[in-house]
């Protein structure tokens, strides 16, 4: 028997062979309080039960014991089982093997294709890139979507969110990029959402390819720390790859999510809540997840798109205030537009990637600056034009504004099966002069 085959076997085993254990003590809604357990904070402990055995986090330490929180829930187990401290630490099994599969935050398979033989484990909770060691984000990142690729241009290494209410795309707009972009690896994080939505996102938005793609699936049913620990799990597949030296296309859905689930951690361990109850720590995971995201000097780089749910299109909304001032760019998604049949609805107005001045050529940006005017003049003379008030000839500009709104409808609405080339893009978005 080889030694790869042998470590699996093992692995699969679960022998617990630690001479560390706690004594469960208290049971509480979604906590353990566990008795004499050598424990530091965020280590992983084995909890055996009847029936129930699961891996826990410590969470919490105090004298004579520890709370630990499940990845799972309480329900199954009794005062007096017991808790061994677990040697696989917070890391993860990666390997080329997870490509093409779809998998939970412990990258065991989810869709029914049998075992993923995995050759490393790497960390699951890592520093982000050191700040002198980021490369320049000076290379265009094609994803296939005229507005975006023309209006907002995205660079290899760039870390933008994408806005929007319930309903008004997100998730389309998200299967048109994982398909229709130059990244060779994809790494998909479906995190807090319906179940029903990951074989309809496979299927409907991807066509049912997975080629290249990793999906890392914590559905709206799993616990708080599954869906918290998914998002930091999926980002370590992504910095796997991308120290292979790939380019990875790295995209979540939805950070809003993943911040309610520390939400529910951190209220439960008695943190304070502050505004719209979430508490101080979900604004300080989000930094820690999304800076690990760019491009680094001698690997590849990620390239990440965050999807934030804005409640009641509410742009100042505490976890849409705060990505957007980590992230280097937004798109936002305006439900209006659906109104009117444009798809995707990307208000190219209050949207803005940071990074577009550093990846396009002085053309390509007069262009984008022009189509921007003439959709902004059309905006504020809406009204007018509508009721016959504006007499043509009154101004050229906006004479010239008028003549391409077809064109300039035409260019942001896009099938969902269509992807563009960045070079065909530039060459249509010059027939805006």
């Amino acid at each position: 028997m080889s030694l790869e085959l042998l470590k699996n076997k093992l692995n699969s085993a679960k022998i617990n062979l630690s001479g560390s254990f706690g004594v469960i003590t208290k049971i509480s809604a979604n906590m353990l309080e566990v008795s004499a357990l050598d424990a530091g904070i965020g280590d992983i402990v084995q909890i055996e039960g009847s029936g129930a055995n699961q891996l826990g986090m410590v969470t919490q330490i105090y004298e004579g014991g520890a709370s630990v929180s499940p990845f799972g829930f309480v329900e199954g187990f009794k005062i007096g089982e017991r808790v061994y401290a677990s040697d696989i630490g917070m890391s993860i099994p990666v390997g080329e093997g997870l490509l093409g599969r779809v998998v939970d935050p412990f990258m065991r398979p989810k869709d029914g294709k049998g075992p993923i033989f995995s050759t490393e484990r790497v960390p699951i909770m890592k520093a982000p890139i050191d700040a002198m060691k980021r490369g320049l984000i000076d290379e265009p990142f094609s994803v296939g979507v005229k507005a975006i690729d023309g209006l907002l241009t995205c660079g290899k290494g760039q870390k933008l969110g994408i806005f929007a209410g319930s309903g008004v795309g997100k998730s389309t707009l998200m299967g048109m990029i994982v398909k229709h972009c130059v990244a060779p690896i994809k790494v998909v994080a479906l995190i807090g959402e319906r179940g029903r939505e990951v074989p309809e996102f496979i299927q409907k938005n991807l066509g049912g390819d997975l080629f290249g793609t990793v999906m890392v699936v914590a559905t709206s049913d799993d616990s708080s720390l599954m869906r918290k620990y998914g998002a930091f799990c999926a980002m370590s597949v992504a910095e796997y790859f991308k120290n292979k030296g790939h380019d990875v296309l790295f995209i979540m859905d939805s950070v809003t999510r993943f911040a309610m689930a520390q939400r529910e951690i951190g209220l439960a361990l008695g943190e304070p809540p502050t505004s719209k109850g979430y508490p101080p720590s979900s604004l300080t995971l989000l930094p820690q997840l999304m800076e690990r995201a760019g491009k680094e000097e001698g690997h590849g780089s990620i390239t990440a798109f965050f999807t934030v749910l804005v409640e009641g299109d509410d742009m100042s909304d505490p976890i849409a205030d705060q990505s957007r001032s980590i992230l280097d760019g937004h798109i936002v998604l305006d439900r209006s537009l659906t109104d009117y049949g444009i798809y995707p609805p990307i208000n190219i107005l209050n949207s803005a990637s940071r990074v577009m001045g550093d990846v396009t050529t002085p053309e390509h940006r007069a262009n984008a600056r022009k189509f921007k005017r003439y959709y902004s003049m059309l905006k504020e003379n809406e009204v007018l034009i509508r009721i016959g008030a504006y007499q043509k000839g009154s101004d050229k500009e906006l004479d010239m504004a008028i003549a391409k709104k077809a064109f300039m409808d035409d260019f942001i609405r896009q099938d969902a099966t269509a992807g563009y080339a960045i070079a065909d893009t530039v060459k249509i978005l010059e027939q805006i002069n």
